[in-house]
């Protein structure tokens, strides 16, 4: 039951108190064999705890197989604004999707159900993260900037991404629950995949939502340009698709609010990217057609161009 996890994950998390190490001895209480890698990274505004879960599937890479490797991360910039808000942030529900689904996947192991594939879950534990102006609600900043994030939370062995984040501060999906991004491969803003919306309606019961995304959006941060939140960051970082799992809700809710995290919402978006693992190792889930990826950059070229800082701006 994945809403048990996100429960107890939340109550983890909802202090000041609460580290990196908290969260790797809470998944070794679900699974003594859990792997699980913690790192405190110094930024210009404190500091965060990388966590980085590593769960092997029956025919995985890590055992020398040759299943793919499913990448879930959970983005935000912190779980809590401490001093200036108390509580847990709405920002916050990346890292708790992303723990819980950890904690489940684990559980699932120890009754039996071993995914083929890999899966690799990583996000970041901070209570008192910085705040940060935006329209139409303020941001939750992180004290560590974006690359230093897609350092510690992309990894080469990742196949194929699922990103996981709080995208409630605007007015474009007006819906409560989760909506699925395109498909973000090296530049390229795809269709969005026909299996990961079956897995939608079956897992949720309801018709797919999606997220409009834009080409500002799968630009790195730090160019000037307006983003809709980061949720696709670590699609500057990879050339493995990337498809965003967005947190929303039906009105404009600031990232730094509190008591504004939904359990239940969260819990679908678990359940969700459990299921997609389930499938995406067994190779009956892709998150984009290659025969058209190739088709497109023979006729149009590469944009890999979006994934860097773009080009240097002339002073005169």
């Amino acid at each position: 039951m994945s809403l048990k996890y996100v429960m107890e994950v939340y109550e983890l998390m909802d202090s000041l108190h609460v580290t990196g190490e908290d969260v790797k001895n809470f998944l070794w209480g679900v699974n003594s064999n859990s792997q699980v890698e913690v790192k405190t990274v110094e930024g210009d505004e404190g500091s965060t705890d990388f966590v980085k879960i590593t769960i092997p599937g029956e025919n995985g890479k890590s055992k020398g197989g040759d299943a793919p490797t499913l990448g879930i991360i959970g983005r935000l910039g912190g779980i809590g604004a401490r001093p200036e808000l108390k509580g847990f942030v709405s920002d916050g529900d990346g890292a708790l999707s992303c723990i819980s689904a950890a904690a489940k996947l684990l559980d699932m192991q120890n009754k039996g159900d071993t995914l083929n594939g890999d899966i690799i879950l990583t996000t970041h534990i901070c209570p008192t993260a910085p705040t940060l102006p935006h329209d139409p609600v303020p941001f939750m900043n992180s004290p560590v900037d974006i690359l230093t994030m897609n350092k510690h939370e992309v990894t080469k062995e990742m196949d194929g991404i699922l990103s996981i984040d709080t995208t409630k501060g605007n007015m474009i999906t007006n819906h409560r629950g989760f909506a699925l991004t395109p498909t973000i491969k090296e530049g390229y803003i795809l269709k969005v995949s026909d299996d990961l919306l079956h897995i939608y309606t079956q897992s949720s019961g309801i018709l797919p939502v999606t997220m409009p995304i834009t080409m500002q959006d799968i630009t790195p941060y730090g160019n000037g340009v307006y983003h809709v939140n980061s949720i696709l960051q670590p699609s500057v970082a990879t050339s493995s698709p990337v498809v965003g799992v967005a947190i929303t809700t039906e009105t404009a809710v600031a990232g730094c609010g509190t008591g504004a995290t939904h359990l239940v919402d969260v819990e679908q978006a678990v359940r969700f990217v459990i299921e997609v693992a389930k499938l995406f190792g067994e190779n009956k889930c892709s998150f984009y057609d290659k025969k058209e990826f190739t088709r497109l950059e023979s006729l149009y070229g590469k944009m890999t161009q979006l994934q860097t800082p773009g080009k240097k701006e002339v002073i005169k």
